[in-house]
């Protein structure tokens, strides 16, 4: 390894003590990544401290920080401005910090990484029998569920967590985790998404800039002060934890400079529901809000009485409405969207665009509001599903830019970064924007051939007519989809690709019509044809994307009514946000069935629904528009 001298002349009023012809000499070694030095002045020696190195715009490992065995790890209580727990004193919320040992032995001062979550000290059951039953009619009061048993809080003081401690302390940042309120040996209760998931992390954040207090117990008053704190945090993590970011971003607390979120939760409403309809996260059937309260409620159990009632059995029981789905103020005050005029922080969201547990329209509605309001963003996408992400440049290029103010030019980098198919998550590639700028809708319209496969083309017809399905959820939507003929089922096929298209964007279908029922399910896939069911296929061989709506919410999201059967009515609703190139070869298919199995209740078999296909067109934003398509027998 070579070794590099640099010889710095003495700053302006500096003394300089005589050596030799009266010169000071100040030397600076760069060995590694590890900084060191010193000064010589006749027999004066001066050392100069271990400090955060840079390289192409990115924090770089530093030996002097690398060594778990010499990081210092302590734990407190941060003060609250708030009393969940009814208890009549601020709720405490317990942290745990991980520093370089230089930050207490040389005073060195270092930008922070923040991660809280409900999570850390253990989670509850996710047996079925404490779901939601999903078997009954739409509009049907649900049966009531079982609720499962108190969790078995575990770790011990003072660590908390030890994500993100080898990935950012030898780069020259503090690592600080907490538990949400009521979760862990945090005070409080568990709100899911209520205001005190915003304010507790503002009042860590306040900790570490001086402005709120900081206690060595949960019930004593020997305060503990953030010294080694730069005054400078960022936040990430990932779903839940990804979520609290965000959360604490639209507080506008000062001192929080950048956030990357990862798969974020945006909006439990979009979690539980989907354009009025009742739908589970993928993997979770049965799920809701409540279920998840119990999940995380690790805190302490003398006060769990106190928020079992006031908020699982009276503010979510009262507000989440199963019978409806309709958006209510409940699930409005846990919509981020709605929070967003304070943001100030730089965000790097990450999201897949197959992640059907929290959906990629989370990440997306955030970060287009965000840009609207001039708020640094980058997004970065994969074909994978739950979590993943960004490559550590992109994030290490970030938190250096926003935290430790190197300007790195990442402003001028491209705003998004798309894993192509078939591509590594640590390979994506950059795009001016997402959607992508060139994208333009093109609209598809239904022609007949129901119960097997009518057509999407790009003209209109003349006397579509009226095509039915009956509703079965016994059929999961891949069996519906690999059909060739059920009447369980529509679906409407472009021609085969002669080339590539490029879809970017978000997917809209506006649909006519009626059914026998006063209420139904309606779900619309998006595929890949001819299916592929071998083994080994990728993600993104099959569905492109989905969505799911209410037909009862056609005239408002907040008001759903009663259909009135064989009446059509005429419904528009976007589909999950998507890039994905079609290979040439295959078509595109728009599949509409009425219950999912893996995603929304499950009524009785035997609803029909009739779609007026004349009235019904889906439009799909594609690179270069109409122009992009080619068919292979044109």
């Amino acid at each position: 390894m070579n070794h590099r001298l640099l010889y710095v002349s003495a700053s302006p009023g500096q003394h300089l003590s005589k050596l030799g012809a009266g010169l000071c000499l100040i030397f600076i070694a760069l060995s590694g990544a590890f900084l060191w030095g010193g000064s010589v002045c006749g027999e004066e020696k001066r050392q100069v401290w271990a400090t955060p190195v840079f390289a192409d715009g990115e924090a770089q490992v530093v030996s002097a920080f690398g060594d778990p065995a010499n990081w210092i790890r302590h734990d407190l209580w941060v003060e609250a401005p708030f009393d969940s727990d009814g208890d009549g004193k601020p709720d405490r919320l317990h942290v745990s910090v991980t520093r370089p040992q230089q930050t207490e032995s040389e005073g060195l001062k270092l930008p922070v990484i923040y991660v809280t979550s409900p999570y850390f000290a253990g989670t509850g059951s996710n047996a079925p029998e404490y779901f939601w039953d999903v078997r009954h009619e739409l509009g049907e009061q649900p049966p009531a569920h079982a609720v499962g048993p108190e969790i078995k809080r575990r770790g011990e003081r003072p660590v908390i967590s030890q994500s993100h401690t080898k990935q950012w302390v030898p780069r020259g940042y503090i690592v600080v985790h907490s538990s949400s309120p009521g979760t862990g040996l945090s005070q409080g209760c568990p709100t899911v998404g209520g205001s005190n998931e915003s304010l507790a992390p503002k009042a860590v954040i306040d900790w570490l800039c001086g402005r709120a207090p900081g206690y060595s117990s949960v019930d004593e008053n020997e305060e503990v002060l953030a010294y080694w704190s730069s005054g400078k945090v960022g936040m990430t993590g990932t779903s839940y934890n990804g979520t609290l970011p965000i959360a604490a971003a639209t507080t506008g607390v000062q001192g929080l400079e950048a956030i990357i979120p990862i798969a974020p939760n945006t909006s439990y409403y979009h979690y539980y529901r989907s354009h009025g309809l009742v739908r589970h996260p993928g993997g979770y059937l049965g799920e809701d809000i409540d279920v998840l309260y119990d999940f995380v409620h690790s805190g302490d159990s003398g006060r769990r009485d106190y928020c079992n009632c006031q908020v699982r059995d009276t503010e979510m029981a009262e507000g989440m409405d199963r019978i409806t789905g309709d958006y209510n103020q409940f699930w409005a005050s846990r919509d981020y969207l709605n929070q967003l005029d304070l943001v100030t922080a730089a965000t790097l969201m990450a999201h897949g665009f197959n992640d059907w547990n929290v959906m990629p329209e989370h990440s997306y509605r955030i970060s287009q509001a965000l840009k609207s309001q001039g708020v640094p963003v980058q997004i970065y996408y994969h074909q994978g599903g739950h979590g993943g992400p960004p490559p550590m440049r992109l994030m290490n290029r970030w938190f250096t830019r926003y935290l430790h103010g190197v300007e790195n030019g990442v402003e001028n980098d491209p705003k998004a970064w798309i894993v192509r198919e078939g591509s590594k998550q640590s390979d994506p590639t950059p795009y001016p924007d997402y959607p992508h700028p060139d994208a333009a809708n093109v609209r598809w319209y239904l022609q007949p051939g129901a119960p097997e496969h009518g057509r999407l083309q790009l003209e209109p017809g003349r006397n579509a007519g009226r095509e039915s399905l009956v509703d079965n959820v016994s059929f999961d939507g891949s069996a519906l989809a690999k059909a060739e003929w059920t009447n369980h089922r529509l679906m409407y096929v472009t021609e085969v690709f002669a080339e590539p298209v490029h879809i970017s964007g978000v997917a809209e279908l506006t649909i006519e019509l009626a059914c026998d029922r006063p209420a139904a399910n309606l779900s619309v896939w998006m595929v890949s044809l001819p299916w592929n069911d071998k083994a080994g296929a990728d993600v993104t061989d099959n569905i492109i994307t989905r969505g799911w709506a209410d037909l009862r919410n056609h005239r408002s999201l907040t008001k759903s009514e009663a259909l009135e059967p064989g009446r059509f009515y005429r419904l528009t609703f976007s589909l999950q946000p998507d890039d994905q190139i079609i290979p040439a070869g295959q078509q595109i298919g728009l599949m509409i069935f009425s219950s999912d199995r893996d995603f929304t209740l499950w009524p009785k078999p035997g609803t029909e629904l009739t779609v007026n296909l004349e009235n019904s067109y889906l439009s799909v934003p594609i690179v270069r528009g109409r122009s992009a398509i080619r068919f292979a027998d044109s």
